[in-house]
């Protein structure tokens, strides 16, 4: 089938999915759980074939690992689907309840937003954790991975669609794109698509922003600062430095500038120093920081810049406003961290950085959704409308407003004798209830 023919079918198989019973939806991820660990031969054969494939294309070892999917990332994807069937279905719940008359009830519902377009990188494993949060939410998704992964993300979307369906999903609520004109083509298809969430490169998110009308849920960059206060615990400060920027450099919520109070400077830089370059960390220095330790000279470009690698720039500041300051003129809006034993500061700072994230005296790279107990993400989001920050099921939704009457008119509430609204908030009310209320 052509894009359109697929985003069509999509579409349509969309408004069923909005409609399932939660049971539904819980019986096709354990039965997705249990084809996947039924079929595990099949999907290793798929992934040896990309893994081979990547090794002839010299492809580095960091994407190689990224793409290997073996009986350790079935065992986790499967688990992220048992935990899926433990939270409570998002649909359907009830945000607020008004009361605008006398059986005049206004309701604002929780609804999936329809079709997801995803475009991720070479990870098989971001395939099910996606598509299954799409399942969860009532969505449909289209999905177009990596080419890297093409086989076994192919064998993974046929062992999903087939056990989904047999579970009572609709044909067509997830759909995998295999080329790259399929993606330009779905950049077109505003019609069918909801919302696209990509997931990769600056230069590639930005390609898409710039290049489609359907909103786009994401992240350019991910320049995430740690800011060590004047009152931080220095062992602390160095723990949390160490494993923000070493733990796992490739990815967005790893840090890239550190900023550090110059009360703090000389006692703790020469202790950052040995520990990050004994990690392999490049280091490179404002002024002040380069008198202190012998490192590269940062340049305006460094604090622009997100790594995703072994290198760090680090600035020396007067104060917390400076600190501030540096986040909200070079950050990407993505995970920043004050180290602190002062709670007012550790408050001021949440308060002033414009970020998705702000934290206090952990790592960076705790912004993450399994972590956050989102079951999993479809990506991370820097956007300050509908979803900020890791993107799990309650990003996927959005609400309805539900009116329910019994023969009101808009004319009663108009002219010399009109009625007059209560716009009562109601708390505890059943749209059921109200229904059979206003229609016996």
């Amino acid at each position: 089938m052509d894009i359109n023919t697929i985003a069509r079918k999509c579409r349509s198989s969309a408004v069923t999915m909005a409609a399932l019973p939660g049971k539904v939806k819980d019986r096709a991820l354990l039965a997705i759980a249990k084809a996947l660990e039924d079929n595990a031969d099949s999907v290793f054969a798929a992934n040896e074939q990309d893994v081979q494939r990547a090794h002839k294309d010299s492809l580095g070892s960091a994407l190689v690992k990224r793409l290997k999917f073996d009986a350790s990332g079935l065992a986790q994807v499967c688990r992220g689907l048992n935990d899926l069937v433990n939270m409570d279905d998002p649909v359907g719940k009830i945000l607020g309840t008004t009361q605008l008359d006398s059986d005049l009830t206004l309701f604002r519902v929780t609804r999936p937003i329809g079709v997801i377009g995803v475009i991720f990188e070479s990870r098989p494993d971001a395939l099910v954790q996606i598509a299954s949060l799409c399942l969860k939410s009532g969505n449909a998704v289209l999905l177009k991975g990596g080419s890297e992964a093409f086989a076994t993300n192919q064998a993974l979307a046929e062992i999903m669609q087939k056990a989904g369906a047999d579970a009572g999903l609709p044909d067509g609520w997830i759909n995998l794109l295999e080329t790259r004109s399929d993606v330009s083509e779905m950049l077109k298809l505003d019609r069918y698509v909801d919302l696209i969430i990509p997931r990769g490169s600056n230069e590639f998110v930005r390609y898409i922003m710039d290049n489609t009308l359907i909103p786009v849920l994401g992240h350019a960059d991910g320049i995430c600062h740690l800011y060590i206060d004047r009152s931080a615990d220095p062992e602390m400060a160095v723990a949390l430095s160490v494993d923000s920027k070493c733990q796992y450099v490739a990815v967005c919520n790893a840090l890239e500038t550190l900023l550090v109070h110059e009360d703090m400077a000389e006692k703790i830089l020469p202790v950052l120093k040995d520990r990050l370059e004994s990690s392999g960390v490049k280091i490179y220095g404002c002024e002040k920081t380069c008198r202190i330790i012998e490192v590269d000279s940062a340049t305006e470009d460094d604090w622009k810049t997100e790594y995703l690698d072994l290198k760090l720039s680090i600035r020396v500041v007067s104060c917390l406003d400076e600190a501030v300051n540096h986040i909200n003129t070079y950050g990407s809006g993505h995970t920043d961290v004050i180290v602190t034993m002062d709670h007012e500061r550790a408050l001021y700072f949440m308060d002033h950085v414009d970020t998705a994230d702000a934290f206090v005296n952990c790592s960076t790279r705790f912004s993450d959704g399994f972590r956050f107990g989102l079951g999993a993400e479809v990506g991370i989001s820097t956007h300050k409308i509908h979803a900020r920050g890791p993107v799990g099921l309650e990003g996927l939704m959005t609400y309805q407003w539900r009116l329910i009457g019994n023969g009101h008119v808009v004319a009663d509430y108009t002219g010399e004798n009109a009625r007059s609204f209560t716009h009562l908030a109601l708390e505890n009310q059943s749209l059921r209830d109200v229904l059979c209320r206003n229609t016996d």
